[in-house]
């Protein structure tokens, strides 16, 4: 089974590689950029088939690992079965 997690900071934490990134965009002539985010995405592989099982293990790993839950938030999507 193959999963996706997006870990993103929570809004109203400052952001300053997101500001950084938005400057050199538009240093190098990329003007319609307004803001930028950044984030980490995992694309993970799992064994077995239970959605269920996968999807609470990827919870524990992104609690105690993958993610800093003071200011970052994160989602958990099943790719393929």
């Amino acid at each position: 089974m193959k999963a996706r997690i997006v870990v993103t900071l929570k809004n109203g934490v400052l952001d300053p590689q997101g500001k950084a990134i938005e400057g050199a965009l538009h240093g190098l002539g990329v003007e319609a950029v307004q803001s930028v985010r950044q984030g980490k995405v995992f694309d993970i592989e799992i064994a077995g088939s239970d959605q269920m099982l996968a999807q609470a293990q990827l919870t524990t790993a992104c609690e105690k690992l993958l993610a800093n839950l003071v200011v970052e938030n994160y989602s958990i999507t099943i790719l393929e079965h």
